[in-house]
């Protein structure tokens, strides 16, 4: 919430969410989706959490 705009890739996520623990990469995607599923009125065409292809993910106020 305090980073409204800001892209995050998914290294950054990986390494503030989890630091030095190892996950498979896949469990970023997977969590997204389930952030999504809570509070998108439409899941499979996000508002809120969006991906910005290439660079990562963004939480917008629309």
């Amino acid at each position: 919430m305090d980073n409204v705009n800001h892209i995050f890739s998914k290294d950054m996520i990986y390494d503030l969410v989890w630091g030095s623990a190892i996950i498979d990469e896949n469990a970023i995607m997977v969590y997204i989706n389930r952030l999504r599923a809570k509070i998108e009125d439409d899941p499979s065409r996000p508002r809120y959490i969006q991906t910005v292809r290439g660079l990562g993910y963004r939480f917008v106020i629309p």
